[in-house]
């Protein structure tokens, strides 16, 4: 017997693009600038993929998150 579940394709997309979105907030690390002055920062997404602040380290970006409730996920 096949304990494997099936995914389901009824859930609207609407609906899946609305999941997590009041729950958690991505952080990707991410280089600004060009060349020798390049740096890395840390952008927060929500869960849609908008854009909503940036952080010089992961741990600001993961404590700014918390402080408006939601919970840090990062992508590499």
């Amino acid at each position: 017997m096949n304990n494997i579940a099936t995914p389901k394709n009824d859930l609207p997309a609407q609906d899946f693009l609305a999941l997590g979105l009041r729950e958690v907030a991505y952080v990707k690390p991410i280089a600004v600038g060009d060349g020798e002055g390049s740096r890395l920062v840390f952008a927060i997404h929500t869960a849609n993929g908008a854009a909503v602040g940036a952080a010089e380290t992961q741990e600001q970006a993961f404590a700014a998150i918390r402080e408006n409730g939601l919970e840090p996920v990062h992508l590499h």
